[in-house]
């Protein structure tokens, strides 16, 4: 299901949300409209808990069905919420904290930024259980906040190359275009939430921008 919807006032959903085929990780101050949007709309059961004592859980996780990589701040009492919830968690052990922001990755692979560490690749690898490449973008390192990807498609930046739709489409082994949201904005991952049952964007998003989203990540049921 395709929904529209505004995290209090704010279009930027992906940045306060993280989501896999199994979860969705939202703020402790979600308001219950949002919340129920987002399981009915996902299909998933949600938990409440802030990371790094922060609501920005979009921005500072990352994960697939195998498990779910955090910032190297989370806090421990926040990790035994996840794991007590039944989560395979792990910090990623970098400095950049951004985690959301820098990593995007679906259950067959996953692009990270190429300024990520050795170890820290060997961390993704390990934790998602997928082969990991170093790229931008769109000439974005932030190749997470450019892009929104499930295990049925891919969406990225209008700027990404041709090629680059390739090495997606290679490394993610799902199909890959190109689209916006919110009117124009290219930072499809800052701005939506989605998985393989479906996907929440910002109210500004447009009906030709919802088809397009909605081709490329294979929604068959229409938008509202």
């Amino acid at each position: 299901m395709l929904r529209r919807i505004n995290f209090s006032g704010n279009p930027n959903l992906g940045v306060y949300i993280s989501v896999t085929d199994n979860i969705a990780l939202i703020p402790v101050s979600t308001p219950e409209i949002l919340e129920n949007t987002i399981k009915e709309a996902l299909e998933v059961d949600v938990l409440k808990t802030p990371i790094a004592g922060s609501g920005l859980l979009g921005a500072l996780s990352v994960g697939n069905t195998k498990g779910i990589l955090l910032t190297n701040q989370t806090l421990d009492k926040e990790i035994e919420t996840m794991k007590n919830a039944g989560l395979n968690v792990a910090k990623l052990p970098d400095k950049h904290t951004a985690v959301g922001n820098i990593i995007i990755a679906n259950d067959k692979g996953a692009i990270v930024s190429p300024y990520l560490s050795k170890k820290a690749i060997e961390t993704i690898e390990e934790v998602l259980d997928v082969d990991v490449k170093p790229s931008k973008i769109a000439e974005f390192s932030i190749v997470g906040s450019i892009a929104t990807v499930t295990n049925k498609g891919a969406i990225l930046h209008p700027q990404t190359s041709e090629n680059e739709l390739k090495l997606i489409e290679d490394v993610l082994k799902v199909p890959a275009d190109i689209g916006t949201v919110n009117r124009g904005v290219g930072l499809i991952g800052a701005c939506s939430s989605a998985n393989s049952n479906g996907i929440i964007v910002g109210e500004l998003t447009t009906g030709p921008e919802m088809a397009r989203l909605e081709e490329a990540l294979g929604f068959l049921e229409g938008y509202l």
